[in-house]
């Protein structure tokens, strides 16, 4: 079973994916409705980023939230936006995965 600060994090991190999402649709905030949902987006983002806190160590819930965030908007900027990974920012950001996955697997530190 999912400890619930993972729940709790995930929805940070879907936030958090959904604002940067939003920022880049944003044209650096000339679009009104983009810019509103980034706003909206990363305050809800933080609200469930400080819930995390509550339960786990700042360096794991941000590793955790900044790393996967890279990793989903790395995949948005390509499949939506078109943009386009060369093969040290695709090893790049593998070594972010594996990283959060080193954290989880072995690390105390997280909510086990």
């Amino acid at each position: 079973m999912i400890p619930q600060v993972y729940l709790v994090l995930a929805f940070a991190i879907l936030a958090e994916t959904a604002g940067t999402t939003a920022l880049q649709a944003s044209q650096q905030f000339t679009r009104l409705w983009p810019s509103v949902l980034a706003f909206v987006a990363y305050g809800i983002s933080f609200y469930f980023l400080a819930q995390a806190l509550r339960v786990m160590p700042v360096g794991v819930v941000y590793a955790i939230w900044s790393g996967l965030g890279i990793v989903f908007i790395a995949a948005i900027g390509y499949l939506v936006f078109g943009q386009k990974l060369d093969l040290p920012a695709i090893l790049g950001t593998a070594m972010i995965l594996a990283g959060i996955v080193v954290i989880q697997l072995f690390s105390r530190a997280g909510a086990h």
